[in-house]
């Protein structure tokens, strides 16, 4: 489910995959719900290929956001995305305890909280990795 929700360089929130043209996506705001173009210079990322870097590797977001959602009982996150800096590490250490500290910054863990309180906002909490999906048939 997470490859079809995407994150656009510049752009606030997240944006849900409509369609493809030529040399565009059309893509649908989970925060306004608006239409728009997202063009081939627009860096769009898919939430499902981001990782986060742990001390053995990365591990991907979707897994994350699985840890969270077990953590919280499927509500929104406990802690703010306004919460002290130590607050949020302390948070994101509980949910990710090898997370490497040097190199996920805390305004890493504030777009990862607000993306997950989004999600939980509008009903998306299938975080399952693709890989995960293949699997389980």
């Amino acid at each position: 489910m997470l490859k079809k929700i995407l994150s656009i360089s510049g752009k606030p929130g997240l944006y849900k995959l409509i369609s493809q043209g030529k040399n565009m996506l059309i893509v649908e705001s989970l925060l306004t719900g608006k239409r728009s173009p997202a063009y081939a210079h627009d860096k769009v990322i898919s939430v499902g290929d981001i990782a986060i870097f742990t001390e053995n590797g990365e591990i991907p977001l979707p897994d994350v956001m699985n840890r969270m959602k077990e953590k919280e009982n499927g509500a929104v996150a406990s802690v703010s995305t306004k919460a002290e800096d130590k607050a949020l590490r302390d948070y994101f250490a509980e949910i990710l305890p090898d997370f490497d500290r040097e190199r996920v910054y805390t305004t890493d863990i504030k777009k990862l909280i607000g993306w997950y309180n989004l999600l939980v906002e509008k009903g998306m909490t299938d975080f399952k990795t693709e890989e995960s999906e293949e699997n389980a048939e």
